[in-house]
């Protein structure tokens, strides 16, 4: 189970074999994918709409963006669309079930010796392409936004959202083990 007692095996810092495997769908997997995403999101959320814009660095707008993306696939996109399109389908399970059954297992058999701290950095990395490079402009604004210092904020961001989310994977996994 997830809340179990405290740490009583050896920590592990790296990409190893075993964790190469995907995670087996139980509801200690489900609970961990809305951790850390929640964590993630929460972290996210509070560079872009807190500390960006209080660094003179610009504020994100996720849900303008969700909202963009739905209302050009002909969805409803009204403000509460939005928000449950970034808060819960992207931030707290598309993006965390990426990290567990596609990232962290390739990057596992790629590369086995790298701490996931960079591994999920790179993620991140990968997760602002998609959002900011794709749906950006799926969403009619310029692909990575014309490169405006908004586009580096959301780059931060996503590093950010990927460096927490899978640092509660980690915590959460050694808290189970």
């Amino acid at each position: 189970m997830i809340f179990k007692g405290p740490d009583t095996m050896a920590s592990t810092t790296t990409n190893t074999a075993p964790r190469a495997a995907l995670p087996a769908i139980t509801l200690d997997t489900i609970a961990l994918i809305f951790f850390a995403g929640a964590a993630g999101t929460l972290a996210f959320d509070l560079w872009g709409k807190a500390i960006a814009p209080l660094l003179g660095l610009g504020s994100l707008a996720p849900v303008g963006l969700a909202r963009g993306f739905l209302g050009a696939l002909g969805l409803p996109n009204g403000a509460p669309w939005g928000n449950l399109m970034h808060l819960f389908l992207v931030g707290v399970i598309a993006y965390p079930v990426g990290w567990l059954f596609i990232a962290r297992p390739i990057a596992a058999r790629i590369t086995p010796g790298l701490h996931w701290s960079i591994t999920s950095a790179v993620y991140g990395v990968g997760l602002w392409v998609f959002a900011i490079g794709g749906i950006a402009a799926i969403a009619g604004n310029p692909a990575f936004l014309g490169f405006a210092r908004i586009a580096w904020v959301a780059l931060a961001g996503h590093v950010i959202y990927a460096v927490v989310a899978a640092a509660t994977v980690v915590y959460l996994e050694r808290r189970r083990a």
